[in-house]
């Protein structure tokens, strides 16, 4: 254990003063007098990195305290605790393991770095006794990973659902409340600042990979490869899939799922969902955010908010530097170190077993839902619901809603099915959560 912090103050070196750090150093300054009393100690930023000193800024900062060299920051003796909000693996990673390796507690938000590389860093500062922060990583201002770290603790986590994804969640609320197409609400998310110009993060499911991967570590106390963890987004959805889900009593949210098997394994995996629109996260709207935690004990807990901009994840950010500073007052960094003990596999997507929506365009003739239903029948698969609508004279929409079946019987028996010639296209296949 550390000795106890003898100097007169704490202090902050920040890396990036974009959208987090802006919110950071805003809430920083903003409610210092406040936060001196809840630690017992000033709170000084020190320097902050910026890639550009002449940038114009949403936040008052002295001109003094930025600079364009990081290593001012990082190896700055004042500086106790580095904020590493620049985003990204490199150089983020590099900063990291020089500040552990500094004797620096460091805070982060960074949500692919903590995915894809957060296990080694995590090991050097459980090495070295050093707090590693990361609350802003996951689900902007909700707080979800001290709690799961800390409060339930003393569960076996068996699921953990969330929408993670404030860009995609904007998006599917809009095309089901405005009966909008997907790409014109990207444009107006792109105008509003939801969306980056580069949509593909988040459209692509990426960024709640990172997130749900990161979870799940958490969860299920093991080491989670995001190169395993199964993503889809959200470009294949159209005004007709969220139509045809709200005639079966579903909403489409784009969800990360992280579950224990009794075999003990993990499922993880981030794809669209029909939810039935009783389900506890269905009513989660715009840019907000919602985690649902089941343990064996607590049973269901559910988390929600503000899940991404510069407020709320400032605000997380701020949490963990506060949880570091009483940390470091009472010599008691590195108390709680990388969870990651166990090594679980990842159920592979084709036996993960679910119910299914699957819409098809077909010729309006004799006998095709024959055809269709028994090449389904040969996979095993039982219908449980079916709408048909003919669309433009001689061709037909058809849904269907399956009971569960492993994805791999619904993608080979698919594959058949295209090839009827009464099939015109298989339009979408998405998965089903109770």
């Amino acid at each position: 254990m550390a000795p106890a912090f003898q100097k007169p103050f704490i202090g902050i070196g920040i890396l990036g003063l974009g959208v987090v750090g802006s919110g950071t150093v805003d809430l920083l300054q903003r409610n210092q007098a406040e936060l001196e009393k809840k630690i017992g100690i000033p709170i000084q930023i020190r320097r902050i990195a910026v890639r550009n000193l002449h940038k114009q800024r949403s936040v008052q900062v002295n001109p003094a305290l930025l600079t364009d060299n990081p290593y001012e920051v990082l190896d700055d003796p004042e500086n106790d605790i580095i904020c590493e909000l620049i985003g990204g693996i490199n150089p983020a990673h590099k900063y990291v393991m020089h500040a552990l390796k500094q004797g620096k507690q460091v805070v982060t938000a960074n949500k692919e770095m903590m995915a894809k590389s957060g296990h080694d860093l995590m090991h050097e500062a459980a090495h070295r006794k050093l707090d590693l922060l990361f609350e802003g990583s996951v689900a902007g201002g909700i707080p979800i990973i001290q709690p799961m770290k800390n409060a339930l603790a003393g569960n076996l986590v068996q699921e953990v659902v969330g929408i993670i994804n404030g860009t995609t969640n904007y998006i599917l609320t809009r095309m089901s409340k405005d009966m909008a197409d997907l790409p014109d609400v990207l444009l107006e998310a792109q105008k509003l600042g939801y969306a980056e110009a580069d949509p593909s993060s988040d459209i692509d499911g990426y960024d709640a990979q990172y997130k749900i991967a990161i979870l799940s570590s958490i969860a299920f106390t093991s080491r989670v490869n995001v190169n395993d963890v199964y993503v889809e987004g959200i470009r294949s959805l159209a005004q007709k899939d969220i139509a045809y889900a709200r005639e079966l009593g579903y909403c489409i949210k784009l969800v990360g799922i992280g579950k224990r098997l009794p075999d003990g394994r993990m499922q993880v995996r981030v794809h669209p969902a029909l939810l039935p629109v009783s389900h506890p996260l269905a009513a989660t709207s715009d840019v907000y955010n919602a985690v649902l935690v089941k343990g064996d004990s607590v049973g269901d807990v559910m988390f929600y908010g503000r899940g991404a901009g510069s407020g709320p994840t400032g605000s997380a950010v701020v949490g963990d530097i506060l949880d570091t500073c009483r940390n470091l007052k009472a010599g008691s960094t590195g108390r709680v170190v990388c969870t990651c003990f166990e090594k679980r596999d990842i159920q592979p997507m084709d036996e993960v077993e679910t119910r299914h929506y699957i819409r098809m365009s077909v010729q309006d003739r004799p006998r095709v839902l024959a055809a269709i239903s028994g090449v389904f029948g040969d996979y095993n698969i039982n219908i449980e619901a079916m709408i048909q609508k003919t669309i433009y004279g001689r061709q037909t929409d058809i849904v269907w809603l399956m009971h569960e079946a492993p994805g791999k019987a619904i993608r080979e028996a698919l594959q058949i099915i295209q090839n009827l010639d009464v099939v015109v296209e298989i339009s979408n296949w998405i998965r089903v959560e109770e």
